[in-house]
């Protein structure tokens, strides 16, 4: 039994020490020792990472959950000279309001596409093609943020070091070239942003 106390104890100390022993070894690090009489130096590296998410941001109209509207009221007409004069006629009817559009993305050229529901706005069985509208980015180009054509192939906007921050302002018109069944005419643009 003393032998097994003493072994024990023995065990105990050696494991005691080895603990001192590693608590006065230095870190594992880069490091670097200078002795002597004259000037000293000594440098160590330490390396830096910084992570960034990639992400892609795409607002199109006010920011959140509402879907806005841009509406085309042709109900102004009051007599048979105006409905001639103006509806189903080729002169286009300006949107009644504009719509700011923002994309921002640090992965690389951005895809940007537009899908319309159906096969166009429509009215019960009526159906007005989305042909029939038209956007127009105030900017557009290599600075702005072109609209895209619905239905119509992605277009890329290109990125600058990895990253695109486009603003632009997109007004819409309605071609009004068809004397189309009176009613109110509605439908949803999905706009889609892709980054590869």
């Amino acid at each position: 039994m003393k032998n097994t106390v003493r072994s024990i104890r023995g065990l105990a100390f050696a494991g005691v020490a080895s603990l001192g022993l590693i608590a006065m070894t230095p870190a594992l690090a880069d490091s670097e020792f200078d002795t002597g009489n004259g000037a000293l130096s000594a440098s160590a590296d330490l390396d830096f990472e910084i992570v960034i998410p990639r992400f892609l941001y795409l607002q199109v109209g006010s920011a959140g959950t509402i879907v806005d509207e841009v509406s085309f009221d042709l109900s102004g007409v009051a007599s048979i000279a105006d409905v001639d004069a103006n509806i189903g006629t080729g002169s286009p009817v300006a949107g009644d309001s504009t719509v700011g559009v923002r994309l921002v993305s640090n992965a690389g050229d951005v895809d940007l596409e537009a899908v319309g529901s159906g096969t166009g706005l429509s009215n019960g069985s009526e159906i007005i093609p989305w042909s029939q509208i038209t956007g127009t980015a105030a900017t557009g180009g290599a600075t702005g943020l072109d609209v895209p054509v619905v239905g119509a192939a992605a277009i890329t906007i290109p990125a600058s070091d990895g990253v695109v921050n486009r603003t632009d302002t997109w007004s819409f018109e309605y071609a009004n070239d068809n004397l189309v069944a009176g009613g109110t005419y509605t439908g949803t643009v999905t706009y889609t942003a892709t980054a590869p």
